[in-house]
C-alpha cells in the first residue's frame, strides 16, 4: 500500500459534504477503486447505539455496498466515518475495530468551526499511520 494517495476533487467534496450534513452523529460508508484509483463513496447508514461518538456499517446495506461494487468491477480501497466533535485522527475504538487488512480508514472532522478535515490512515495491529492525501 502507498504513503500517498490521489483524490478526486469531487470524491473530496462528496465525502466532505456527507459531513456536513450530519453534525451531531458520526457517518460512515465504503470508498471504491478501479485500479487502485478511489472512484466512488458508497454512503452506508451508521447503526451504532451512540452514534455522536461512535459509528458501525449496517449489516445490510454493507452487503449490499459491497456486492454493487463488485458489479461495477470495483474493489474496496478504504472505510470512512466522521468525527464530528473530535480531531481527524483514529480514536482507541476505531483503532480496536480496524480488522480489515490492506483498507485504508478515512476520517472527516468537524471539529474546527468551519474547517473540514480529511486524513487517510493505514491501520495494523491498532497503529496508525498517516498516508498523505493530495487533490
Amino acid at each position: 500500500m502507498t504513503n500517498e494517495i490521489k483524490l478526486s476533487r469531487k470524491l473530496t467534496s462528496e465525502l466532505l459534504h456527507l459531513a456536513q450534513i450530519s453534525p451531531d452523529a458520526e457517518i460512515c460508508g465504503l470508498i471504491s477503486s478501479k485500479n487502485n484509483e478511489p472512484i466512488r463513496c458508497y454512503p452506508i447508514k451508521n447503526s451504532a447505539t451512540e452514534p455522536q461518538n461512535r459509528y458501525l456499517l449496517d449489516e445490510k446495506q454493507h452487503i449490499s455496498a459491497v456486492k454493487k461494487m463488485r458489479e461495477n468491477g470495483e474493489e474496496l480501497f478504504a472505510i470512512y466515518h466522521s468525527h464530528p466533535t473530535a480531531p481527524a485522527c483514529p480514536s482507541t475504538l476505531d483503532l480496536e475495530m480496524a480488522t480489515t487488512e490492506n483498507v485504508l480508514h478515512f476520517i472527516i472532522s468537524l471539529n474546527t468551526k468551519g474547517i473540514l478535515e480529511l486524513r487517510a490512515f493505514k491501520i495494523e495491529k491498532q497503529n496508525a499511520t498517516e498516508v498523505k492525501i493530495t487533490l
